[in-house]
């Protein structure tokens, strides 16, 4: 691995855990106090606005032994609609630093694909659970070929959880087909399915293990990441802040795909 590449890591490592330790987390009060944010937060589809900005590092990439850097900036904005409904609209934006993986594939560093999805859900919980569905799009943003799929994408998207005392619990899914996009380019028909569970400790910090499971149809082969992540609810000024970093395993991966790796990142809150 290049030390170019080591220098991100090494910086919003250190950037995470010096804040951590100068602020004292339970100046992270926000509107319901910081352990109501922490909260908020394990839930995808709560009605916080939220920006992660989320960076991962893969590693043991094709016969090159490769690594890839992929920062995701992940806008939450909730809508409401009436009384009764709210639309929670996720962005994911991928920004890509690729090393090559093979002989006569190059390195590649640009935007990925964006994925955006809308959940409409009932302001209300429904059995002591949280719901919501809509539509998940594909738009091809990637500006190099490596990076994307160069196709138009749509499907459903749906997610259900459950809030009992400090822990969080359910599973986020959507289903992407492709209907526009280079004819040259392989299809997508994409299912991810993404099981997870949260525990927010009264110190605000959040243990968190999910799969963001994928199976691709037209290939027929999973990929299958475990996470771990710990992140700790602060204040920097006024500003809300969760800080967050752990590690992944891929019990399963395409042929050249990635072993293990790392994430870190931040999370800016923006509670009413």
């Amino acid at each position: 691995m290049k030390t170019s590449r080591l220098t991100p890591l090494i910086v919003s490592l250190s950037l995470i855990f010096s804040t951590g330790f100068a602020d004292d987390s339970d100046s992270a009060s926000g509107s319901g106090g910081g352990g109501d944010l922490a909260k908020q937060l394990a839930n995808p589809i709560s009605s916080l606005v939220s920006v992660p900005f989320q960076a991962n590092w893969d590693f043991g990439i094709g016969v090159n032994d490769a690594s890839k850097f992929t920062l995701n900036i992940q806008p939450v904005v909730p809508v409401e609609i009436n009384d009764d409904w709210n639309v929670i609209i996720r962005t994911i934006l991928p920004v890509i630093d690729a090393e090559s993986p093979a002989p006569g594939i190059p390195d590649a560093s640009g935007l990925g694909d964006t994925t955006q999805s809308f959940f409409f859900s009932p302001t209300d919980a429904i059995g002591g659970w949280i719901i919501g569905a809509g539509p998940a799009f594909l738009f091809p943003t990637a500006t190099d070929n490596l990076l994307g799929t160069e196709k138009w994408g749509a499907g459903p998207t749906g997610v259900a959880l459950k809030q009992e005392g400090q822990w969080t619990y359910g599973a986020l899914v959507n289903q992407l087909w492709s209907f526009a996009g280079d004819d040259a380019r392989n299809d997508v028909n994409s299912t991810f399915i993404q099981p997870f569970i949260a525990y927010v400790t009264p110190s605000k910090t959040t243990y968190s293990l999910n799969m963001e499971n994928t199976y691709n149809w037209e290939q027929e082969q999973w990929t299958l990441p475990f996470n771990f992540s710990v992140s700790q609810l602060i204040k920097v000024g006024d500003q809300p802040v969760s800080i967050f970093a752990g590690a992944r395993y891929y019990a399963e991966a395409p042929t050249g795909g990635p072993e293990w790796g790392i994430r870190a990142g931040a999370t800016l809150l923006f509670p009413k």
